[in-house]
């Protein structure tokens, strides 16, 4: 995969941590940092996907883990700090799309899902990463939230409650961890071109009854720039914000989204 990100000073040998990162967001994230200059360490749930990812780009370093699971996490953090021999960044990339349906029809299997994956990883992800921040010197925290942490987002009830939960923990980290000179941010991304925001459209889609053209339009609506937003472009931001460019930044939640108006 090839990226055409600005070239932000890093911290010498910076050494990133990228949960659910074999596709994606987080595979740009990951090839963001690791093209300017980083040593990255990644993990996904998709075995298959992260055979290739490393096939591709063998100068990362790779696990496959369930984040939603905490002994799960404890490994994947042994094996990333045993291979980076320390830690300056996590990013928090990993979350599901969880169901599309009236909150009266929501199974307690598909909510539980969604929150553990969405925001519980977040907290083992943090609860492991600041001691080896704390031991750093410093560093940063990223945590990607969505425009559904922002605003009212129907359909989707169990999304959008972690997403908001994300924005919470955030806030909370910023606060708790700026005297160790740990910044800690939130990214909202919108729609995101790709298999995923398909996959979401053509669910709300049937649970609207219209086409797939109809609710993609629709979606294309939502945001003031009517475009969705690229992969990249939320890599970019993360870069940034973690960057010596960045370094003033603390507490935020990010929108890289086009200026999403409203969802429906």
């Amino acid at each position: 995969m090839t990226t055409n990100a600005p070239l932000f000073p890093l911290k010498p040998d910076c050494r990133v941590i990228v949960t659910a990162a074999a596709t994606g967001i987080g595979r740009a994230i990951a090839d963001t940092f690791q093209a300017n200059g980083a040593r990255v360490f990644l993990c996904d749930i998709d075995a298959e996907a992260l055979r290739q990812c490393a096939a591709e780009q063998p100068a990362f370093g790779t696990i496959a883990c369930d984040v939603s699971d905490p002994d799960q996490i404890d490994r994947f953090f042994d094996a990333a700090t045993a291979w980076l021999g320390g830690l300056d960044v996590l990013v928090n990339n990993a979350g599901v799309a969880g169901p599309t349906a009236p909150v009266e029809d929501i199974a307690t299997d598909d909510w539980q899902r969604t929150i553990a994956v969405n925001i519980n990883s977040h907290f083992y992800g943090a609860r492991r990463a600041v001691p080896l921040l704390k031991a750093a010197g410093g560093g940063c925290i990223v945590n990607l939230s969505s425009a559904a942490g922002r605003l009212g987002f129907p359909l989707r009830s169990p999304y959008c409650a972690s997403k908001w939960g994300v924005v919470g923990l955030t806030q909370a980290l910023a606060v708790e961890l700026g005297p160790h000179n740990i910044r800690v941010n939130a990214i909202l991304p919108g729609a995101t071109t790709g298999d995923r925001i398909d996959r979401v459209i053509a669910a709300k889609a049937e649970a609207r009854g219209v086409s797939f053209e109809t609710m993609h339009a629709e979606y294309t609506k939502l945001a003031s720039m009517r475009r969705f937003v690229t992969h990249q472009e939320v890599a970019n931001m993360v870069l940034f914000v973690c960057s010596d460019a960045g370094a003033g930044i603390s507490g935020q939640s990010l929108g890289v989204c086009g200026n999403v108006e409203y969802l429906r």
